[in-house]
């Protein structure tokens, strides 16, 4: 047998499991190449509909389609062997109805293998949370800043910044917990009410630009690098690597333009015969 087929990716219930326990180590994920990098340092790659604006060039997430999801999530499993693999569905594939929601999550799963999906949103599409997990999809939650959202919020602003606003931000943590979501998301959000919530719902947190007391963190992985010119500005870069790939470019160019052969001298040089 090979070694590849003993490696067994990590579960839904060992994600549930790190409620109050070791934090879980998460970052999104959009190709191959990468996924493999990732592998065997996270416990949870997320497919995030971010990869409209990180890859595609987007201005927001909002012009993400399921095709383009699928497509991403199909790399991001060929490339990895033993994190979980969460898929986000993009808007407008389940906002309709639980129905939808199972068709649309459904397909996510069949066509990519992946374990889980994602659904931004609290109370408002709790039915649909319930409907999917009672018929074996397994939802990742994500509550307080969602992208999805981003038109009636008027711009990506961090959430709970009065305690006037906690009360429905902490029922929609609960809605998600109670609907049976295996763990939850909160993003942009105060601190002190990340805080709070992670204390109260039975499902692990997974923090972004939230609280260090969730039970885990998330980050986009192009931020984290470096490779965005104007990340969030909660992120900390644990590399630089814009400038990196931008002298490698130049370097080539140069290379080219001066006509040496960019490669292994003497790679393709025929062999004496005689």
């Amino acid at each position: 047998m090979s070694v590849v087929a003993d490696i067994k990716r990590v579960t839904v219930p060992e994600i549930r499991a790190h409620k109050n326990a070791k934090p879980i180590v998460c970052l999104t994920c959009y190709h191959a190449h990468t996924a493999r990098l990732l592998d065997n340092h996270v416990d949870l790659m997320l497919v995030g509909d971010s990869l409209g604006m990180v890859m595609h060039g987007m201005e927001n997430t909002l012009g993400v389609t399921l095709d383009m999801m699928i497509t991403h999530g199909k790399a991001v499993m060929r490339g990895s062997n033993r994190a979980l693999v969460v898929v986000d569905m993009p808007f407008g594939s389940y906002e309709e109805s639980p129905q939808v929601a199972f068709r649309n999550a459904h397909r996510v799963m069949a066509e990519t293998g992946c374990t889980a999906v994602k659904m931004e949103g609290g109370a408002r599409i709790a039915e649909q949370i319930r409907y999917l997990t009672e018929r074996g999809i397994p939802v990742m939650g994500h509550i307080g800043l969602t992208p999805q959202k981003i038109q009636i919020f008027g711009g990506f602003k961090t959430q709970g910044r009065t305690e006037a606003e906690w009360p429905e931000i902490e029922a929609d943590a609960q809605a998600v917990s109670e609907s049976g979501a295996f763990s939850v998301v909160l993003e942009g959000m105060a601190e002190p009410l990340a805080a709070k919530i992670t204390g109260q719902v039975s499902i692990p947190t997974i923090g972004i630009g939230a609280s260090a007391e969730c039970d885990g963190q998330i980050l986009v992985m192009e931020d984290m690098l470096g490779l965005n010119p104007n990340p969030p500005k909660f992120v900390r870069q644990y590399a630089n690597l814009g400038p990196d790939i931008e002298a490698a470019v130049k370097a080539y160019a140069v290379d080219v333009r001066e006509r040496r052969f960019p490669g292994k001298e003497n790679v393709y040089t025929m062999k004496k015969t005689g």
